[in-house]
């Protein structure tokens, strides 16, 4: 199935001009990966509705304040001092780049995303509608989409790949099955945490756009 401009805006009503820029990327995506049910398809809106605001931010946020920095990531992700230096604060304004190289950078970058080298936390940092993230993850979905992601990372800002790379990732992991299940809070928790059964990150809105999408392609 496929969707309209208008079916768009009325699951996310804040995309306004994006979602004409976005509808056939979505119909191109959704159709390449089988995301063509009504559950599934709403499933999938749903979870990008919530990641990308309504369409309108395709890479990562990363101004976070000290305090955000410091309660989100463990020390092996960020030091004490690194956070206080990179973070904002009353008196300073955030660093992203410093920040994506600590929180994804390190042994943990390595082992985590298959960030090698000095920078890759800031070059891989998350993109696209279901924000890919890390030197490994860019790898695997530009061989998949045929594209190179590793020179080309900026590509994931375009519709057609922030699209194409979303519903790459939902299909790999496994979402259309949680979705015929109508599993929202795992499929939430696969993208926002990694794995199932944990709570993610705007658990309350992902659930409030499913129902709305559900009614509307239905």
């Amino acid at each position: 199935m496929s969707i309209t401009q208008q079916q768009l805006l009325q699951i996310l009503p804040n995309a306004g001009a994006l979602a004409g820029v976005f509808v056939p990327a979505l119909n191109t995506a959704m159709s390449a990966y089988q995301i063509v049910t009504p559950k599934r398809v709403a499933a999938f809106l749903a979870q990008i509705g919530h990641e990308s605001a309504h369409l309108r931010s395709v890479v990562e946020n990363l101004n976070y304040s000290v305090e955000a920095l410091l309660s989100k990531f463990s020390r092996e992700r960020i030091s004490l001092a690194d956070a206080s230096r990179y973070g904002r604060n009353a008196n300073q304004i955030a660093n992203p780049q410093a920040i994506a190289n600590c929180i994804y950078g390190g042994a943990w970058g390595l082992k985590s995303l298959g960030n090698t080298l000095p920078g890759d936390g800031w070059i891989y940092r998350g993109r696209a509608l279901l924000q890919i993230t890390g030197r490994a993850n860019y790898k695997k979905c530009g061989e998949a989409l045929g594209v190179d992601l590793i020179s080309n990372p900026d590509l994931l800002l375009q519709p057609q790949y922030a699209a194409l790379s979303a519903a790459w990732y939902w299909a790999t992991n496994g979402l259309n099955t949680l979705a015929d299940a109508g599993d929202i809070k795992n499929i939430g928790s696969v993208i926002n945490t990694g794995s199932k059964g944990k709570v993610p990150s705007g658990a309350a809105e992902r659930e409030e756009l499913y129902a709305i999408a559900l009614k509307v392609v239905a």
